[in-house]
């Protein structure tokens, strides 16, 4: 199993049977405000502001 895999395992918890994953942002960041997503061979990242907000960037 590979970090991507074991990170996203470890904060999924599911809404519904049939409904979306749910992801705890601190867990994805491993704490931090910065983490790194990627989507068909673009990286994002995705930042906690001070406020507590998220912001999702290309």
């Amino acid at each position: 199993m590979n970090v991507v895999a074991s990170i996203a395992d470890a904060s999924a918890t599911h809404v519904a049977a049939s409904g979306p994953c749910v992801h705890d942002a601190r867990v994805l960041t491993d704490g931090g405000r910065e983490a790194r997503i990627t989507l068909n061979g673009n990286i994002y990242t995705l930042r906690i502001t001070r406020q507590g907000k998220l912001i999702l960037t290309k």
